[in-house]
C-alpha cells in the first residue's frame, strides 16, 4: 500500500496538477487520481474476459459481456473525459490537431496538443452519446464535433464532459 496522501495539489504519485486544473476540478481532483488504475485495469479485464470467452466459443457470454459493456458506455466516456481533460489541463491552454487529422511523421505533433485533442474528442464521443440517447444530467448539451471544428467548439464539449462528471461526483457523494 502506498504511503502517498491524495490532495487537489498532488492526487497521484508524482502527479503536480496545474492551476487550471485545480479550478477546474477543485476537490474532485483526488477523485481523477483515483481513476487512472481503476480504468486502465478495468479496460484491460474486460477485454481479457470477452477475448477468453470468445476464444472457448461461450457466445451466451460473449453477448451477456457485450451488453454489460453497451450499458457502461456513458460511464466509461464520463470518466475518462474526465481524466483526459485534467491531465490536458496540467499541460495548460493551447490548440487541437485540425479535424480530420493526416499523420504525417516529417512534423511532429507536441503532446500537448495530442492530449488536449484526445481529451476533446472523448468527450465528443460523450456529446454524441447524450444527442442520441437523452443522457445529459445539467442540460445545455453542445453541438457534435464535426470536421472542420473550431478549438472554440473542442473547448465547449470538455467543459461539457467536466460539467457532467462534477454533477455525477455531487449526485453521488449526496445519496
Amino acid at each position: 500500500m502506498s504511503a502517498h496522501r491524495a490532495s487537489p495539489d498532488e492526487p497521484w504519485p508524482g502527479w503536480s496538477t496545474s492551476r487550471a486544473a485545480q479550478a477546474a476540478y477543485g476537490k474532485h481532483l483526488v477523485r481523477i487520481g483515483e481513476l487512472i488504475p481503476v480504468l486502465l485495469y478495468s479496460n484491460a479485464m474486460e477485454r481479457q474476459r470477452l477475448a477468453a470467452a470468445h476464444a472457448a466459443r461461450h457466445q451466451d457470454l460473449v453477448d451477456f459481456e457485450v451488453g454489460s459493456l453497451a450499458l457502461e458506455c456513458r460511464d466509461d466516456l464520463l470518466e475518462t473525459a474526465a481524466v483526459l481533460d485534467a491531465l490536458a489541463l496540467c499541460h495548460g491552454p493551447g490548440s487541437y490537431l485540425p479535424r480530420p487529422y493526416q499523420e504525417d511523421s516529417r512534423s511532429p505533433v507536441l503532446k500537448d496538443v495530442e492530449l488536449r485533442t484526445d481529451a476533446s474528442d472523448v468527450a465528443g464521443e460523450l456529446v454524441s452519446h447524450d444527442h442520441q440517447h437523452g443522457t445529459s444530467t445539467t442540460g445545455d448539451i453542445p453541438p457534435v464535433l464535426e470536421n472542420g471544428c473550431t478549438d472554440a467548439e473542442r473547448d465547449a464539449v470538455r467543459a461539457y464532459a467536466r460539467r457532467e462528471w462534477i454533477t455525477a461526483q455531487e449526485r453521488w457523494a449526496g445519496l
